[in-house]
């Protein structure tokens, strides 16, 4: 990494009539770059891979429930028919330092719902 002398911001290279340069992403201040390895450095390249335990979850139907869903009773009471048997699970549906999302699904009537935490 290489920060602005002027402002203190970020340098990224940038190619300007044939030639590289530092430019900083706040002023506009620039430099040329002497060394071609200084843009090598600066690059980097990661390959994300998926496994199959990232699958998406379609859950379909009223009796159907995901694996790993937990059946409780009396804490939570269902919007729609009063019951108070659901089944909860959670999934981690926004960034990693959101909460995960808690999902429910009433055992009567097949009611679902979301709460965020």
């Amino acid at each position: 990494m290489k920060f602005c002398p002027r402002c203190g911001g970020l340098m990224r290279p940038a190619k300007i009539n044939g030639k590289y340069y530092w430019v900083c992403i706040k002023c506009g201040y620039r430099e040329e770059i002497k060394d071609p390895k200084e843009i090598e450095a600066y690059r980097r390249t990661l390959k994300v891979t998926r496994s199959p335990r990232d699958k998406l979850v379609v859950i379909e139907g009223k009796n159907n429930v995901p694996v790993g869903a937990t059946l409780i009773k009396g804490s939570v009471r269902c919007p729609r028919c009063g019951s108070d048997e659901v089944y909860i699970w959670m999934v981690q549906t926004r960034s990693a330092d959101e909460p995960p999302t808690r999902f429910y699904r009433c055992a009567k009537c097949g009611y679902t719902w979301r709460e965020y935490a």
